[in-house]
Order: C-alpha cells, then structure tokens, then sequence
C-alpha cells in the first residue's frame, strides 16, 4: 500500500506516492527525475547516491522514502543556485571530476563538510568523504578541490587559451559543467516512455546444461510480462567478440552455461512486475558438470575441455625472441629467479552496466554505456541478424570503463526485446550482476630468471606466464601477445625468450582492464630487478638506468626506436627523490630501533605500445565550421573520464589555428561520428589526436586557399564572421554568405590515421607499435612487521608523456592509475561467488591513496601529434612492483601471490624467520 508523502526537494515543495519499501533514491530518481543521484551499488557501500537531509549527508539507497516526509532534501542539483557553487567551480578547477559518475555524491558530501567546516584540513576531507568511492581520480584533486573551494572569487573562472596556444594549457574539461550539475546523463538516467523492463536470467553454476520448462505457460501466468527469450530467438550468429577469429561468447548460452553468471535467458515485462518478479520462479532445470577453475588443472593431462569444439584448454600463445636467453644466463656472472601469482581484479567502475534499446523506424538505436561505439554496432548487429547500418548506437555518458566496456554487455539483449516486442527495452546490471557477469583482469602465474653481467648489465631474460582467460577469449588474445613484448621492461635485453599463453577455465570471462597484461608481467621483471640489484651490490635505480632503452637501441622484438625513448629522463627526474626518500627511511628506522614499524622505499619502471599490436588501428576524425560560425568537431573517441573531449578538441584547435572556445562537439554515435576506435591501450590522444590534427591541418588550408593567403596568415571567428589577417592586412568573411559542402559546413576537412606498424614473425620479430610511452616511480612506505599492515607514505610519480596536451588532465590521469595499482597491490582480490559486491570486495578509499608527486616528462615523438603519447595504461604499471619492492625493502621478504594482504605479508615474515 503506498502512501503520499512530501517534502522538500532543492528548495521546492514536491509530494509523492511511496510503497513502505520504496528506497529514497528510488523515488528521487524515478519518480522526481533528480537523476543527478547515482545509484552504484544499492548498498550503501559506493556512496554515489549521496544527499543532504536536513543537511546531513545520508546514503539515499539505504534511506526508506516514507521518512523523508517533511524534511528538506538536497540533491546536486540543487547545490547551484543560478551559477555554480565555489565547491562545483572548484572541482572543474582542480580538474577533480573525471568519469563523473561518483562526482555528485562527493560534491554532496563535501557541501555538508563545507557547511560545517568552511576551512577543513585534509584529515577532515578524508573523514568526511571516507563513505564515497572513486575509481577514476586517486582522490588527491578531489581532496585539493575541497580544500580550496574557499578561495576568493576571483580567478575561479579560467579564461580560454589564446588561439594557438590550447595544447599544453591545463584548459578545464569542455564537458565538466554536466559532471559538476548531475545533469551528465548515464545510462541508467533515461528511460523511454512505455519501455519493457528487462530481467536477465544467469547460471548459479561454474559449468552446467539447463533446459528450459513451460515458458509460455511461465509468461501467461504472470500479469505484466511480455515474454521470454532463449538463444532460440536470436535471428542472426550468436556468438560476439572483440577479435573476429576468436568471438565466442554467446549473448545467450545455447544449452550448456560455461560460468557463474552467464546469460541464459531473459525476462520482458512492465517495471512494477519485472521488479517484484524472483529469479527463482523462472522454470530452468540445471545440470552441474565437472568444472575447472585453475588454469594449471586446465592444462593438466585429462583435463575437461571448457568447449567441446577445441582440442584443448589453451586458448592462444605468444611468444617473442631474440637471441638465445638461455644460453645468456648460463654463461653470465649473476642471475636470479622468481615467480609471482597475481589475482582477479574486478574494474569495479562505479556505474554497473545500463542502457536501453528501441527502434527509429528501421534502424535498431541502442543507448548505453560503452568504450567502443562500432564495435558495439558490428556485435549487435551480427547477433540480430541485420546490417550496420540498421544499428545505431549512441554512447551514453560511461561511468568508467578500464576496459571491461570493450565488450558488449547489454547491447544485443536490450536490442532482442526491442526487436522481438517493438517496444523499447530498458536494462540496468545491479551490481551484482555486473561483478558476475562482465570481465576481470587476468589472475597470473608467471616465472622467469634474469641475468647479468658483472658490470650490471642485463645479458639475457627467459620469461614464462599462464594467464587465466577464462570462460570465454574477450581479450585473451591480446594479452597473449601483449605480454611477451613487454615483459622485458623498458630495458636493453640483448637474449630474449618471453611466453604468454591464455588459457580456458570455467571462471570469469578475463577480458581487458588498464595495461592488457603488462602490468602482471611488470610485477615479475621488476621485482628481480630489485633482487639482482641486491646480488650486484649495485643501487636499485642506478641498475635501472644503467639498462634503460636509449635512442637508436634495438627492443626485443627487433625494432630500433630512432628517437622519444623517454625512460631515461624518467629515472634521471627521479634520482634526487629518490635520494631523499632512502636518506628518509634510514633515518626514520634508525630512530624506530627495534621496533615493529619499518620504512621502505620501492622503484619500478613501464613501458607500453600505443595502441592495438600489430593490427591496423585507425581513427577518423572530422572537423567542420558552421554558417554560424560554430567549429564542430565530430569525434567518435568515447570519453570515459580519461578526457579525450578536452584533448582532442586542443589538439584540432592549435592545428586548426582557430580559437578553442569556438568548438562544439559531437561525440561517439555512430550515426553522427566517423569510427574513432575503441577507447583502449592508451590510444586516444596519440592515435585519435593524430587524426585530429590531420583534420585540424586540412581544415586550416581549405581556409587559407579560399581566403588565398599564405600559410602563416591568422585566421580567427566573431560572430558569425570568418576574421583572416595577413600582416597588417584584414579580411572579413560572412560566414552564412558561402555556400554549404555535402556534410553542411561552410568549410569541412575529414582525415584518419592509423599507425605505421608490421606483423609480428614466427619469433615475434617485428614493429607491433609506433609510439611507446614511458614512466617510473617512487613508492615510500611503512611496515608493521608484527601485523603485517602497510601504510603507504608517498608516490613520487615521473612520466614521459610526449607532450602534455593538458598537464592537468594528465596529473589526473597518473593519480587515478597509481590508485589502481594500489589496490592491485594491497587489497583486489575477486573471488568468484564471494565477492560480487563493494563491500567485500575492496577497491582504494579516499583513505588509501597518499599524497602523489606528480613530474610530467615531456620527450616529444615524431609519430605524435604535438609530440605526445599516449598515458592511460602506463600510469599503472608501475606501482604494484614499486610497492612490493618496498615492502622487501622495508622487511627483507616479497610477497610473491598479490594482493599483499597484511596475512601475506605476516606469513612472508614468519617464513623468512623460519628458514623456509
């Protein structure tokens, strides 16, 4: 029975009917359409959801509606009152909303901090945000945003850069405004009138046949749905993939369930029904078969096949080498061997997977979340049996990705309702479907022995890793291939021999997540870095850049790299940190005695290929100037918080030569934008942003040919005008007086680009990419040798970046990875049927990251536009092996099996004690 309650909402007296049960963020969401309060986990457990209630922050998830009658309840749109808050304005300033979709919650929070204490420190931030998770910035922008919202009006507003001048301005992101307001609109944010709710049906078992029972007697009785559908129903090939030879998921199982959590079913109806209606009532019978969830039982002789239709459980190997490795470490002075194990790690983005579909006349239009727009499109298309371009999908605004986004999740099922019923269909994972169902990072186990010569340097590397893909191929191969390229490190290693083989379980689909492999195998190099160091005697960063690749040094794969090879900067900008941070730990050790507590400090150093390896990699971006005398910059490079709407459109504008505030966008749909690729391996700015130079250039010399000046004329836009200077030489153009070209522009320039590589031969000799981007840091630590707890200290982070298009989005991005790395050193450990939500799976808190040093290394590439490369992935790689080298450092012990939980790191203690 519901009731009629009111209250106040943002200053305005609102009323509604609310059931007993009816959650507040529900009815604010639904029912008021506040859908600036996120949902993220309904369980009180990310904090998106977060309001004010009579000026105290609440979770509205947990919040029954019914006692919010009479009360005043403040959501984020409510903290602007005609023009943004000094705290909203603070956070486009501070650069400390990324993705965007835990923002209101934080603003929220903050605004009741802020109320209190308008001049709060940073362990007053810390506690008052401690409830409100961030998987995207690393919290120290947000932290310094909140901080310094109290500064004077003036200079809260950042003028645009000059024309010419937008690369290399820290320009405040061009779609802040909608993340800092909540009107920024997710996938879960709209919803089509007269929609069909969507309820998946999954498999409760690692492995299992099913058959399905009456479904139609299932459906008649039950007022309110409107139908069921099986891999039956599906019109076209039921398998998807991100690598064409290896799709083999299907969108629905065809009989037999692979692993926990897959699809095998759905369930249409009204909302009210399909959100009363138990997964248990639907008439499935299972059988459970024999199952395998470690890679090495897979591999095992008389193992189970995961699919009948393969020889065996290996899904693909890489493999690259160069001379001989082994006859290298035998004959070298010193060399030493180790293995390390790493886990599961769930992306855990704060928005679960949403969407909806419905159809616009013949074409399939399918709204949701995404990484890879086309992609998307080529998927669902095949799936249901029609053409590309009877599919449109349009990104919604991406609440994270990291890589699990690349594969479709809901897009073919939304876009089967919709098909089947010619109604729109409207589906959002809870989160435990989406922690179920949707990829992981690879879990492991790796071994290899380094070696060197007597003056430290590296003589060879054989390197061997099993990586768990699981159920299904998603980016197995790529890791694979990835990982065999990379695994020697940024170093000089003359005597290679690196394998990668993806292997088949009955476990989580392991598909891409920030580094595609390269971070696990990172992990492996860097640690015996560290414990050679300790056999030569040698200082752990001297070995590093006693080896770093220079310019005009041969990779492993055979490919010189004439020129930009920036590790060499990195680990040089690091040397007096460095220093400091060792005279520091010595210091503090000395005065702590014997006691339990110990300080340590850890170095590691990346590398990674830009973009796909050795495949084609393309990007179009296109450029137009309206009669209007607006510059639209058509660009499908999805933006999932990393800020490739800002960095894109800097990069046009300077190439251009016209203003950046001139520029308006169109993103991502691929009804409306060229194919920009996948927002993936880093390749956004360099690739995209190459493309968007090209176009940005073209674009500059059709104007400058019409205008017929040379090509140092300037050219500038007011309102509505075409301004050309040459000297002291004027012109004016009346933009609405020339007539339109074929896409509606008065002048239009499209261009594409796509790196210069080749394949890989049968020893993985080759060039798989054009641009690598490079970086090191610098982990400060303490331990408590009898708990085994760690307290991080400081980060000192140095990358080489190219060309910092936008150093503030940059710095951005390195605080949000190490913060990544940081739970995939410490505390990430998804265990499949366990952790299936955020609270027993611990992601980084506001608490957990230090304070970040951030050094931006600028060693311009050619290939680059403006000289810059790609950073997304590299930032990282980098900070679980400088934590665990830290962490030997700190207590003479590696913890070789991540995450380094404190009863790791006791039983590494105990152990070396013991002799063991």
């Amino acid at each position: 029975m519901c009731e009629t309650i009111g209250f106040t909402l943002n200053g305005a007296p609102v009323s509604a009917d609310v059931s007993p049960v009816a959650r507040l963020s529900a009815v604010l969401r639904d029912e008021l359409g506040a859908t600036g309060t996120k949902l993220g986990c309904d369980a009180g457990d990310c904090g998106a959801c977060t309001v004010l209630v009579d000026g105290e922050a609440v979770c509205a998830c947990l919040m029954p509606a019914a006692t919010a009658a009479g009360r005043r309840v403040t959501t984020v749109e409510g903290l602007a009152n005609g023009r943004l808050s000094a705290l909203q304005a603070s956070f486009l300033r501070h650069g400390a909303a990324q993705c965007g979709i835990c923002t209101p919650g934080f603003l929220v929070a903050a605004t009741a901090l802020l109320d209190r204490n308008p001049a709060p420190s940073e362990e007053d931030v810390r506690d008052a945000l401690g409830g409100v998770l961030c998987r995207c910035t690393g919290y120290r922008k947000i932290i310094a945003a909140v901080m310094g919202a109290g500064l004077p009006e003036t200079g809260r507003e950042s003028p645009p850069p000059e024309t010419g001048r937008a690369v290399g301005a820290a320009v405040i992101r061009l779609d802040g405004v909608a993340k800092v307001t909540g009107t920024d609109r997710f996938g879960a944010d709209e919803r089509p009138a007269d929609a069909l709710s969507v309820l998946v049906i999954r498999s409760p078992h690692w492995h299992a046949r099913f058959r399905f029972g009456d479904l139609k007697r299932f459906v008649a009785e039950r007022p309110g749905l409107a139908a069921v559908f099986t891999a039956a129903d599906i019109p076209g090939r039921n398998r998807f993939g991100v690598i064409g030879p290896f799709a083999d998921q299907p969108a629905l199982a065809e009989g037999t369930a692979r692993f926990r959590g897959e699809a095998v079913a759905l369930v249409a109806g009204e909302p009210a029904t399909i959100a009363t209606l138990d997964p248990a009532e639907f008439p499935v019978d299972w059988h459970e078969l024999p199952h395998v969830l470690d890679p090495a039982e897979a591999v095992a002789k008389g193992a189970g096949r995961v699919h009948d239709d393969r020889p065996g459980n290996i899904l693909t190997q890489g493999l690259v080498v160069r001379g001989d490795a082994e006859a290298a470490i035998a004959a070298a002075a010193v060399s030493v061997s180790g293995t390390i194990e790493t886990a599961y790690v769930e992306h855990a983005y704060i928005e679960p997977e949403a969407g909806y579909a419905l159809l616009d006349g013949d074409t399939l239009v399918v709204r949701a979340c995404t990484q890879a727009p086309y992609m998307d499109r080529d998927d669902t298309a095949a799936v249901l049996g029609l053409p590309p371009d009877k599919v449109r999908i349009v990104p919604a605004a991406t609440g994270g990705g990291f890589g699990s986004k690349l594969d479709v999740s809901l897009q073919p099922l939304v876009g089967l309702v919709a098909l089947k019923t010619g109604r729109p269909a409207v589906l959002a994972y809870t989160r435990a479907d989406s922690m179920a169902s949707t990829t992981k990072r690879h879990p492991a186990s790796m071994r290899a022995t380094l070696a060197a010569n007597a003056d430290g340097r590296i003589a060879g590397l054989a390197f061997a890793g099993d990586f768990n893909t699981g159920a299904y191929a998603s980016w197995g191969p790529t890791v694979a291939n990835r990982v065999p390229v990379h695994a020697c490190g940024p170093y000089l290693t003359p005597n290679y021999r690196a394998s990668a083989r993806a292997i088949h379980t009955n476990g989580p689909v392991a598909g891409a997540f920030r580094g595609f492999g390269v971070p696990q195998a990172t992990i492996m190099l860097e640690t015996l870095y560290d414990a050679l160091a300790a056999k030569l005697g040698i200082d752990r960063l001297e070995l590093r850049r006693r080896n770093a690749l220079a310019d005009g040094d041969r990779t492993a794969t055979g490919q010189v790299l004439a020129s930009g090879v920036g590790i060499g900067a990195c680990l040089a900008a690091l040397e007096p940190h460095w220093r400091r941070a060792l005279a520091d730990a010595e210091t503090a050790n000395a005065a702590a005695g014997d006691g339990p507590v110990r300080r340590g400090v850890g170095i590691a150093s990346c590398w990674y290929g830009c973009g796909n390896t050795s495949l084609p990699n393309p990007s179009t971006i296109r450029v137009g100037i309206s009669a209007a005398g607006l510059v639209v910059l058509h660009q499908g490079a999805v933006d999932i918080g990393q800020g490739s709407n800002t960095v894109i459109a800097q990069i046009c504008a300077d190439a251009a030569g016209l203003p950046l505030a001139a520029f308006s966008l169109v993103d991502g749909d691929t009804g409306k934008t060229p194919d920009a690729g996948k927002t993936s391996a880093s390749r956004q700015t360099y690739v995209s942003g190459k493309a968007a130079e090209k176009a940005g250039r073209a674009l500059r010399e059709k104007i400058l040919r019409y205008a017929n000046v040379s090509p140092g004329a300037a050219v500038d836009l007011d309102a509505g005008l075409l301004v050309v200077r040459e000297g002291e030489a004027r012109r004016q153009i009346a933009l609405d007086t020339l007539p339109l070209d074929a896409r509606g522009y008065v002048f239009s320039a499209e261009e594409s680009y796509d790196p210069p590589t080749t394949a890989l031969d049968e020893n993985g000799q080759g060039v798989p990419y054009a641009v690598y981007g490079y970086g090191a840091q610098i982990v400060e630590l303490a331990v408590d040798r009898s708990l085994g707890t760690v307290a991080l200290l400081k980060i000192t982070a140095a990358h080489d970046v190219g060309r910092a298009i936008n150093p503030q989005l940059a710095e951005g991005q390195i605080e949000g990875g190490i913060a990544q790395g940081i739970g995939m050193a410490l505390m990430e450990d998804y265990v499949p049927g366990r952790t299936e939500n955020l609270h027993d799976y611990l992601i980084p808190t506001i608490g957990d990251v230090p304070p970040i040093e951030t050094i931006l290394v600028e060693i311009a590439d050619p290939e680059g536009p403006f000289g810059a490369k790609g950073l997304g992935e590299h930032v990282l790689i980098p900070t679980a092996p400088a934590i665990l080298n830290a962490i030997r450092d700190a207590t003479g012990v590696l913890v070789d099996r991540l995450p380094a939980t404190p009863s790791r790191v006791l039983a590494a203690i105990h152990a070396a004690e013991a002799g063991r």
